[in-house]
């Protein structure tokens, strides 16, 4: 299972009214939906704008109006953090403001190192009697957890989610909260003080580089139990990442998250290396789920040409893991959303699926694009059908009824 993060689009104006996936030259993806059966897919719901974590709850099968309670539980498990029963947990960003609180760049420029000194100076305080724990994450991410009695996860953000915005202070949205809400609330002023007197940040003001001189949670929950992956579906998985938060909803459905060399998360990310541990993983897994970040990260930042570029470097992945492909594996193309880059975020716009492999039946779609697709067998599916679908090609489907 091949997850283009964020790849479909929307009509791109210098791009003569296509999309990126339209012109892009992707022999293998195309290939994919030429030999099998395509169609298109409300990830949750329609109208319903997909977050990362709850597309892949949907996707993976947990109907994430059920079992989803925040963004930062996935995070925490994602950078190594085991949630204990009572924690609040966020996902953060290493972001830069001015002297007026004011989000000058909510990624830092994307930083990419000394994040881990930035995470060691803020961690371990205490707030009316509240541990704080923080870990980095990928480049600019990070992981809060807030640990103590008397805690509630029903608090506003912090980030504003926009650029020049001010940061916002943490609100309790439940009476219960009032803690919690006092607890960010310091935290952020006080790792807003340490950061800005950091040598990392000092080091690169003096090179003219965005200071991670802030700290944005977001995405408060607590950890709900899951049922493990391979006992709901009877098949041992493993999941490739590498962006913490995928990690982390690998983790904690189960999976075996694998660890690959130069899987960076963005735009650098060794794609031919992700798909030859795919490869090697289905020696000894019955799913192999793949996240490639990319197209998402150059949807974010307006990049149409960009995201044709990643498109292309996936396709040559694609044609890397078809030629060591065995027989008897079926192959699924998909995202977890569309990231249109005329809107620099995720959109409600269906994704594109095509399927591969023994006993799937060909339909007559030859491209694998948001209007191609359309017109595909698949049509009309929610990512909650994906593993019912994928078990029924399988032969691995309960039957209903006598």
């Amino acid at each position: 299972m091949i997850i283009s993060d964020g790849m479909p689009d929307r009509p791109v104006e210098e791009l003569d009214f296509n999309t990126p996936l339209q012109v892009a030259t992707k022999p293998a993806i195309d290939s994919v939906a030429d030999r099998g059966a395509s169609g298109t897919m409300d990830v949750i719901a329609p109208g319903v704008v997909p977050g990362s974590d709850t597309a892949h709850l949907a996707l993976f099968g947990y109907n994430p109006f059920e079992y989803y309670s925040g963004r930062g539980p996935f995070e925490a498990a994602g950078v190594g953090i085991d949630c204990r029963p009572g924690d609040v947990a966020f996902r953060c960003n290493f972001s830069t403001v001015d002297e007026k609180m004011r989000v000058v760049d909510r990624r830092a420029g994307r930083i990419k190192s000394g994040t881990a000194e930035l995470a060691k100076a803020i961690t371990g305080m205490k707030f009316e009697g509240i541990e704080v724990i923080f870990k980095e994450a990928t480049e600019h991410r990070g992981a809060l957890v807030l640990r103590g009695d008397g805690l509630d996860p029903r608090v506003s953000d912090v980030d504003p989610h926009e650029q020049y915005a001010m940061v916002q202070e943490c609100r309790p949205l439940a009476p219960q909260a009032n803690l919690t809400a006092r607890v960010v609330n310091s935290f952020v002023k006080e790792s807003h003080r340490i950061l800005s007197e950091n040598q990392v940040n000092m080091e690169r003001a003096s090179k003219d580089l965005p200071v991670a001189n802030a700290v944005l949670p977001r995405g408060a929950g607590t950890l709900r139990k899951l049922e493990r992956f391979e006992t709901r579906f009877g098949l041992k998985a493993s999941g490739i990442a590498g962006v913490s938060l995928l990690k982390g909803v690998f983790r904690i459905l189960g999976f075996n998250s694998i660890d690959v060399a130069g899987a960076t998360g963005g735009l650098d990310t060794d794609m031919l290396a992700k798909g030859a541990a795919a490869l090697k993983a289905l020696e000894s897994s019955d799913l192999v789920a793949i996240n490639i970040k990319a197209p998402d990260i150059s949807g974010h930042d307006g990049d149409f040409a960009g995201k044709v570029t990643s498109i292309e470097r996936i396709d040559k992945m694609v044609s890397e893991i078809r030629t060591g492909l065995p027989s008897n594996v079926l192959m699924v193309m998909l995202s977890d959303h569309s990231t249109p880059v005329s809107l620099r975020n995720h959109s409600a716009d269906p994704v594109c699926i095509a399927m591969s492999g023994k006993g799937v039946r060909v339909d007559g779609v030859k491209k694998f694009d948001e209007i191609a697709c359309s017109s595909g067998m698949l049509r009309g599916m929610r990512g909650i059908e994906l593993m019912p679908t994928v078990l029924g090609v399988m032969g691995r489907a309960e039957k209903f009824g006598a």
